[in-house]
């Protein structure tokens, strides 16, 4: 019998030092998908992913920029989704975080294979050239991944301290992380109100924008113009947004789901954490699927089922025993959880 499955696509930041070589790793066998991408990042001018992947060495200034990093993460992960074993998973959802909300579009069918590296090459180049502001990640969640309030006092005290130097947002719920983001003022005046937690927050995230705040209104008007509404059509898998609404060929508007994609989610706060929630909640699926590179999302996924006690999970130690004894989320990113997906 089949085990229903919520397919999760990561963000930027899923492709590091450790996941050079992923393609060809694992995908020797995706030699059309990856043609027809290289093909469009060759007619472009840019380097193909198969070169980025094949490198000697990791560069975090090559292989970690937005208008490498993006395809790069779409050619592996719409790699592992067409691994996943459908005799073994029946896929009645699928979900991202910001970056992968594009990867969920062509993974469900709503953006076509020549439309969505199109998205994907066309705003990761928009980001490189014209984004502006940065993000920091700061924890909800104590070491323990149990919400902590001083934690979201401290947040709410930062974002205040960036408004009033400068600009300053809630760019992505994460799970447990609040990834915060402004301009140069706000992005300091944050970084100074915020006191240390676990050694290492807050920090900022190299290379990345103020993306999903009003600060890349110029962005979401240029991909507006870029695209047009035919660009959009039907899922064949429902699809659940940075805000929790589902969308499914039963209840499609392709003009709603065109400005959402090219309005909404650029200028707006993405709530991973609310999509995760409705992916459990609604579609109560048997194993939630984090699709590679890497496994970063991990964390903020578990959180989130701590978050509602899903399965009884009340902290990390829970979510540690049950992913060693029986996991309930599958990183395809790791080599030890991978095959149970394949």
């Amino acid at each position: 019998m089949k085990k229903s499955a919520v397919v999760i696509f990561p963000g930027r930041g899923a492709y590091g030092k450790d996941e050079l070589g992923y393609l060809s790793r694992y995908h020797t066998e995706k030699e059309d998908f990856i043609t027809d991408v290289d093909k469009w990042r060759k007619t472009n001018g840019r380097e193909t992913v198969t070169a980025l992947d094949s490198a000697k060495a990791y560069s975090a200034a090559k292989h970690a920029s937005s208008i490498n990093a993006s395809p790069l993460i779409y050619a592996c992960a719409l790699c592992d989704f067409a691994a996943i074993n459908r005799e073994k998973f029946d896929i009645v959802a699928v979900c991202g975080n910001s970056l992968g909300w594009y990867l969920t579009l062509a993974a469900a069918g709503a953006a076509n294979r020549e439309n969505a590296i199109r998205i994907i090459d066309t705003m990761g180049s928009l980001m490189q050239a014209e984004g502006i502001g940065g993000q920091l990640i700061y924890p909800f969640v104590d070491e323990n991944w149990i919400s902590s309030e001083a934690n979201r006092k401290r947040i709410g005290e930062a974002l205040h301290a960036g408004r009033t130097a400068g600009a300053a947002y809630l760019s992505i719920r994460l799970g447990g992380m609040a990834i915060l983001a402004g301009d140069d003022a706000g992005m300091t005046a944050m970084e100074k109100t915020l006191p240390q937690a676990e050694g290492r927050y807050p920090f900022r995230l190299a290379r990345h924008a103020a993306f999903h705040t009003p600060l890349l209104e110029h962005i979401s008007q240029k991909a507006l113009g870029l695209f047009d509404q035919n660009i959009m059509q039907e899922p064949e898998i429902p699809m659940i947004d940075g805000r929790g609404a589902i969308w499914s060929r039963y209840n499609i508007n392709l003009q709603a789901l065109y400005q959402y994609t090219f309005g909404h989610q650029i200028v707006e706060t993405y709530d991973f954490s609310k999509s995760i929630e409705v992916a459990i909640k609604e579609f109560a699926p048997d194993q939630l699927i984090l699709a590679g590179p890497g496994a970063t999302l991990g964390a903020a996924i578990a959180q989130e089922l701590i978050q509602h006690e899903w399965l009884g999970l009340k902290e990390k130690a829970d979510f540690s025993a049950m992913q060693k004894e029986n996991p309930y989320l599958i990183a395809m990113g790791r080599e030890d959880q991978r095959k149970r997906a394949i």
